[in-house]
């Protein structure tokens, strides 16, 4: 069952997130690294990887604070409001990537509103056909999210240069998937 929010343990919540360019291989050793410096669509990855067994399932939305270190990503003030939206990505209904995406509400204007509207939809199939999209350094960490050991990436969408972040936790599972 997956839960309706996700839990971070504290010791990932407190670590730095790392944008070393290029990655040491003794850092980041594969397969982990082949999925978190990826710069096309996880989407598209995924769907490639399970051909129409891929779905999203939406476990939270809501405006509320980012945390401190989500506001000085997007050099945003931390009291600020944002929409933020919470993930699993799934294959077979199974949960193997957590997506959280933080959104400012400056982003939600004009044709970026339809961000609040996407319920199921992958927020990838959207940045990924935006004409518009370019995306920031990749930055990465390790460690627990709702009891799971886990790498973790995140990096700064730009859609008309509207900026979102983007946060993804990659279950060990991921390489299970047959």
């Amino acid at each position: 069952m997956i839960p309706m929010s996700l839990s971070f343990s504290p010791s990932l919540l407190q670590q730095h997130w790392l944008n070393l360019n290029p990655m040491p291989n003794s850092l980041l050793p594969q397969p982990w690294r082949q999925w978190l410096l990826d710069t096309g669509s996880l989407t598209q990855n995924l769907k490639e990887l399970a051909p129409n067994r891929f779905s999203v399932r939406v476990l939270h939305t809501g405006f509320t604070r980012p945390s401190l270190s989500e506001a000085r990503s997007l050099n945003i003030a931390f009291c600020q409001q944002v929409y933020v939206r919470e993930v699993a990505l799934c294959i077979d209904g199974q949960p193997h990537i957590y997506a959280r995406s933080i959104i400012p509400r400056s982003t939600l204007t004009g044709a970026e509103r339809q961000l609040l509207f996407l319920r199921n939809k992958p927020l990838g199939e959207f940045l990924f056909r935006h004409k518009s999209m370019h995306r920031g350094p990749i930055e990465v960490k390790q460690g627990q999210v709702n009891q799971h050991a886990i790498w973790a990436r995140r990096s700064i969408f730009y859609v008309n240069d509207k900026p979102l972040l983007v946060s993804e936790y990659f279950l060990p599972s991921l390489f299970l998937i047959k």
